[in-house]
C-alpha cells in the first residue's frame, strides 16, 4: 500500500508519496520477536491441553537418597489407576485442567474420585505457594522472568491450595518439558497418615508430553524441623504416568463432572475470595483429607450426585465451610 505525505517546496505545497515501510521485508527485531512469542505461545498451550483426556496412570514413588545418617528410606510404592483429565477453562494465558480417577472392581460401578486441579497462566505476575503448617500465600514472580513464563497452581481434591510454581516450556534434547522452580508444598496423604520426621517437600516439577500421553516427574526434597531449623531427611523420586487409555468406565467419570460442574465452580470462586482477600490463605491440614474443609466440600458433591442435595443449597454449605476454615 502507497503511502502519502506533505512537504512545502518554494512555497508550495507539495503532496509526494512515501517509502513503503523499511520492514516489509526484513521486520524489526521488536515485531520478529512478538512473532516468535506468539508461536511459542501456541505450542505451549497446545503441551498443557494435550493432557487432557482418558488415561492409565500409574504412580511410582521412590525414596533415593537418604541426607541424614539416621534416616532409612521407606519401601517404594508403586501404584495406579485409571484417570480422567477435563478441560474445565481454555483462554488464552490461562488453562485449568480437572482430574478424575475413577476406581471400582469388575462387575460393579465404578467410584468417581475428584482428583486434584492445575492451573496454568501465562506470564504471572504471582503465584500461590504453600508456606508451611497450613499457609499460603501470594508470592511475586520476579518481573525479568515472566516474559514467556507460565505458572502451574495446583489444588487439593476440595479445590483448597495444594502447590504452585513457575517455569517456561523448553524443547531440550528432543523432549519438550516445562520446569518449575523450586517450591515448598505440604505433605502428600501417602506421607501424612505415617506421621514421619518430615512435614513438607522442597520440589522441581516437570510436565512432558509423550508420544502415547504424558508424565508428571517430581523431586522431592523431604524437610523437617531439627533443632529449630528446617532440615533434608531423604531425596524422593516420583513419576507419574499418564497413556492414553479409554478401556474403562468413561462415562461415569464424565456424569459425575456434569451433575457437579457447577457447585465445583462456586467452590473454586469462593477459594479465590478468600485467597484475594488476604493475599493469600490459612487452612488447617488433615493427614486422611488434605485440609479441615475437604471431607465436607467432597461429601456435599457426592450428595448432588445421588440427588439427596440441590445444587444451590450444596454451594451454601461449601461457602459456609470454606469461611469457617478459613476465619482467623
Amino acid at each position: 500500500m502507497i503511502r502519502f505525505g506533505t512537504v512545502r517546496l518554494l512555497g508550495a505545497l507539495v503532496v509526494l508519496p512515501l517509502a513503503a515501510p523499511a520492514f516489509a521485508g526484513n521486520p524489526p527485531a521488536s515485531i520478529a520477536a512478538a512473532t516468535v512469542d506468539q508461536s511459542a505461545l501456541a505450542a505451549d498451550r497446545a503441551a498443557i491441553l494435550a493432557m487432557a483426556g482418558d488415561y492409565k496412570v500409574t504412580f511410582d514413588f521412590r525414596e533415593t537418597t537418604p541426607w541424614r545418617a539416621d534416616y532409612t528410606p521407606i519401601q517404594s510404592k508403586l501404584s495406579g489407576g485409571h484417570e480422567s483429565v477435563r478441560v474445565v477453562e481454555d483462554s488464552p494465558t490461562r488453562i485449568v485442567l480437572q482430574h478424575l480417577l475413577v476406581v471400582g472392581t469388575t462387575g460393579s460401578d465404578p467410584m468417581v474420585i475428584k482428583h486434584w486441579r492445575q492451573d496454568w497462566t501465562y506470564e504471572p505476575a504471582t503465584v500461590l505457594t504453600y508456606a508451611g503448617q497450613g499457609k499460603w500465600v501470594l508470592t511475586d514472580v520476579p518481573a525479568d522472568k515472566r516474559r514467556g513464563s507460565w505458572s502451574q497452581t495446583v489444588w487439593q481434591t476440595d479445590d483448597s491450595p495444594r502447590y504452585g510454581g513457575w517455569g517456561k516450556w523448553t524443547d531440550e534434547g528432543g523432549v519438550r518439558r516445562w520446569q518449575s522452580d523450586g517450591s515448598w508444598r505440604p505433605l502428600a496423604r501417602r506421607d501424612a497418615v505415617r506421621k514421619p520426621p518430615y512435614d513438607r517437600y522442597f520440589s522441581i516439577n516437570r510436565h512432558s508430553p509423550s508420544p502415547n500421553g504424558w508424565i508428571h516427574w517430581q523431586d522431592n526434597i523431604k524437610m523437617g524441623p531439627v533443632g529449630g531449623k528446617l532440615v533434608p531427611f531423604v531425596q524422593e523420586s516420583v513419576l507419574n504416568t499418564y497413556v492414553k487409555d479409554s478401556d474403562y468406565d468413561v462415562e461415569f467419570a464424565d456424569a459425575y463432572w456434569t451433575a457437579t460442574k457447577d457447585y465445583w465452580a462456586a467452590v473454586r470462586a469462593a477459594w479465590d475470595v478468600a485467597i484475594t482477600a488476604d493475599k493469600g490463605v490459612v487452612v488447617a491440614e488433615v493427614a486422611d483429607t488434605g485440609s479441615a474443609s475437604g471431607e465436607r466440600l467432597m461429601g456435599y458433591a457426592d450428595d448432588i450426585k445421588a440427588g439427596k442435595l440441590k445444587t444451590a443449597d450444596a454451594i451454601a454449605k461449601a461457602r459456609a465451610v470454606i469461611a469457617e476454615v478459613t476465619r482467623r
